[in-house]
């Protein structure tokens, strides 16, 4: 986690971060609700963070009465946000930088590049909405107000209660599984602010209208937007590539509101926009939660069991394993003698999987051990590398007959998945820099 810093602000202080080791700063405004601690320890988000931090001096930053910022300020006006990022420069020490809106934060930032293009060098606008409301005038919103207001009433009883929907709206219909996105989405919601202040950023957001303002802007802009977004219709992304003067746009395939798990193209894209320069991937890299498991005291059942029955047991075990982890969506990436690697797009399947495979294996009197760690590997042929990788091996070997260990990360993105976990403090492992949270699943 960044050093997180407080810009003083009118009646306000605004918590931001500043990480990266490019030239250009780029002030990323998020979408309505936002947590620094939270969106930092969530590995996808910190992945397009450390991605953008690439080729930019990265500023991210809470809006006052949004997570680490100030309390108390519901319903702020957008000309009020526009100060605190003005605030926010200043106390960083930055005359110029690059604007990122995404989603509901679009129009604060299309709002700051109009009225300080002095202040402004680019504008990105990923998502990015026009105006919310549907009626006669305008078609592309979400809602008409009797819906609206039928949805609201219902926000304080389902704060904490995240559905599916809302992962399948910011993600993509493409997921698999929503599970553990789903309980990022409950963490940063219930930690950016209560249910009532909710109701009232909700209420702002919806008289914004930004089809007299775009027109004005005159700073070089990229329109970034998802074909089937179903959070911003694209409709609205078209409207403002075609209103802003000189404005480059492209829409991106599928549903995802944001580009936080599929982010390559989108880096690429800003890189060029901002550097001149596109520079893309030579490796696919991607976020997947990595299981191994292994057969504990092989050689000491080998041997007295012999080479003939051993083998029989052997692939009996193997077929179970690969049942196992094809039941539960896993890619399997090896087999290495008595042990499996496969990959996952998150960690309720991976350790389910590796339950089953334990459990089948008790029952033909094997013992079992399994690691699971959650972060970004790359995608070689059918193979995976990446620091990851080595991280999930490491754990593995630590663990005991029938036992599975799991990393900080597969703790941290598994609330309300029904797993529970055992801290076992911090641990070296081997090969591997710095000293790493283990967790035990509590079977």
């Amino acid at each position: 986690m960044p050093e997180i810093r407080f810009a003083p602000g009118d009646d306000a202080d605004i918590a931001y971060t500043i990480t990266g080791q490019g030239e250009i700063p780029l002030v990323y405004t998020l979408g309505f609700v936002s947590h620094l601690d939270v969106n930092w320890s969530f590995p996808p988000v910190r992945r397009f963070f450390e991605s953008l931090g690439e080729f930019t001096k990265l500023i991210v930053y809470d809006k006052r009465g949004m997570g680490m910022s100030s309390r108390g300020a519901r319903g702020t006006p957008l000309e009020v946000r526009m100060d605190d990022i003005r605030a926010v420069l200043d106390h960083a020490g930055i005359d110029r930088a690059a604007m990122l809106g995404e989603s509901e934060g679009g129009p604060l930032a299309m709002l700051f590049a109009a009225a300080h293009p002095e202040r402004t060098s680019h504008l990105i606008l990923q998502g990015s909405w026009v105006r919310q409301r549907s009626d006669e005038a305008w078609a592309w919103g979400a809602e008409g107000d009797a819906a609206f207001e039928e949805s609201l009433a219902r926000v304080p009883a389902r704060w904490a209660k995240m559905s599916e929907l809302w992962a399948y709206g910011i993600f993509g219909r493409e997921l698999e599984d929503p599970t553990w996105l789903n309980s990022h989405l409950l963490r940063l919601s219930i930690n950016a602010c209560a249910p009532r202040d909710a109701v009232d950023w909700m209420r702002v957001a919806r008289e914004i209208d930004m089809r007299e303002i775009a027109p004005t802007v005159r700073t070089p802009t990229l329109v970034l937007h998802c074909a089937g977004d179903e959070v911003v219709r694209v409709e609205n992304g078209r409207w403002l590539a075609e209103r802003i003067p000189g404005a480059r746009y492209i829409e991106r395939s599928g549903s995802g509101h944001t580009a936080w798990l599929r982010p390559d193209s989108v880096i690429t894209d800003i890189r060029e926009f901002l550097t001149g320069e596109r520079v893309q991937s030579v490796t696919e890299r991607v976020l997947a939660t990595v299981l191994f498991t292994d057969l504990v005291a092989s050689t000491d059942r080998v041997a007295s069991m012999g080479d003939a029955a051993w083998s029989g047991l052997l692939e009996t075990h193997h077929a179970a394993a690969r049942r196992e982890i094809a039941v539960h969506r896993g890619i399997e990436v090896g087999s290495a003698g008595d042990g499996f690697l496969a990959r996952f797009d998150g960690p309720g399947r991976a350790i389910r999987c590796a339950q089953a495979i334990i459990d089948d294996a008790a029952r033909q009197g094997l013992e079992v051990r399994a690691g699971v760690h959650t972060g970004e590997v790359e995608l070689i042929g059918d193979d995976i590398a990446g620091l990851s990788v080595h991280i999930g091996a490491r754990i593995a070997g630590m663990a005991g007959p029938g036992e599975i260990l799991a990393s900080g990360s597969v703790r941290d993105i598994s609330a309300g998945s029904g797993v529970s976990f055992v801290d076992l403090g911090e641990r070296e492992l081997r090969g591997v820099p710095g000293s790493w949270r283990v967790y035990a699943v509590d079977r």
